[in-house]
């Protein structure tokens, strides 16, 4: 059925949220054995396959599409999450994870500062303030005493940068645009850089420099990134950025971004219940503030009208 009710876009987002939070561990395993550009080839590609289904229930809608500036969209939203995803692997081998946690949450007060500093986009009070809020939360829930710059800061930084900028161009793409070959589109092109990138690296692709050298054959036969691949590529990426292009035919930017602030959330949840780590009394703050700004921003827009636009066909959850 078509997604028209923006509580359900909401649920769905949520549901991003909780899966990007909950695999990390996964992931973080798995980039252990293999490197970045690599794994993010397969995961792109293993999701770009398990959205093709989806094109059946949306095939009507390809005839007279407009393919030159489809491709061009989707290329240029694929390369926003090449960057935002590499640089944020690649930073956490010279940061902490509370380092990058923090400065990756930095996309959800960069969504409304961008999209007014690029496009104008005016935000209600209200959103600011839970803006300022949720990025406050993020600080108690994953930083430390200190914060200290360096090579993993900065290159988190521009992941940061990377995710709000696919988050604002999304917004202005989907209205015109049939959601599911969009999202296709664009993991193709994510599996196309990284490939690139792993081809160009001087570092060998399957294996890092200074590990035991690896084929195929062997990444193949390791339950952690074989599963890695699977929950990564179908839930974390084929699901979450159908999830996300569908939703924001609803949903304004400034408001999706708020929802994935909860994504430490979920990964400190999913932390607790696989590693026996605690949040302990400033990461509860925390996770309460952030969801203390989702709700002053949704609460706050009440008095707002809301204008629901008739979704894509191509926008629909099979039954």
């Amino acid at each position: 059925m078509p997604i028209r009710s923006p509580k359900v876009a909401v649920c769905l987002l949520l549901l991003v949220s909780f899966v990007w939070g909950a695999e990390f561990v996964l992931i973080d395993l798995a980039v252990a054995k293999m490197p970045t550009h690599a794994f993010n080839a397969i995961r792109f590609c293993v999701a770009a396959v398990s959205l093709l289904p989806l094109l059946w229930f949306s095939r009507h809608q390809l005839q007279g599409v407009r393919w030159l500036p489809l491709l061009s969209a989707s290329a240029l939203l694929g390369f926003m999450l090449f960057i935002g995803f590499y640089t944020q692997t690649e930073g956490l081998r010279f940061t902490s994870v509370s380092n990058a946690g923090f400065i990756t949450g930095l996309n959800v007060p960069l969504v409304p500062l961008l999209g007014f500093l690029l496009f104008r986009t005016q935000v209600a009070r209200s959103v600011w303030v839970g803006v300022i809020v949720a990025t406050a939360g993020l600080y108690l829930l994953t930083m430390g005493e200190a914060l200290e710059i360096n090579r993993g800061d900065m290159l988190v930084l521009i992941c940061a940068f990377g995710f709000a900028s696919h988050i604002l161009l999304t917004g202005r793409f989907v209205d015109s645009m049939p959601v599911v070959p969009l999202s296709i589109l664009q993991l193709i092109a994510v599996a196309i850089y990284s490939t690139i990138a792993a081809a160009l690296s001087p570092e060998p692709a399957l294996y890092y420099a200074d590990s035991t050298p690896l084929t195929w054959q062997d990444h193949l036969q390791d339950p952690i990134i074989i599963s890695s691949i699977l929950v990564a590529g179908i839930l974390g990426t084929a699901y979450a950025f159908w999830a996300q292009s569908a939703s924001q035919q609803i949903l304004e930017s400034h408001k999706v971004a708020l929802i994935f602030a909860a994504e430490p959330v979920f990964a400190h949840l999913a932390a607790w219940l696989v590693l026996n780590e605690h949040l302990g009394n400033q990461g509860l703050i925390g996770a309460a503030m952030i969801i203390a700004a989702m709700l002053i921003s949704e609460l706050g827009d009440r008095k707002q009208k809301v204008t629901v636009q008739p979704l894509d066909q191509t926008a629909v959850i099979s039954k």
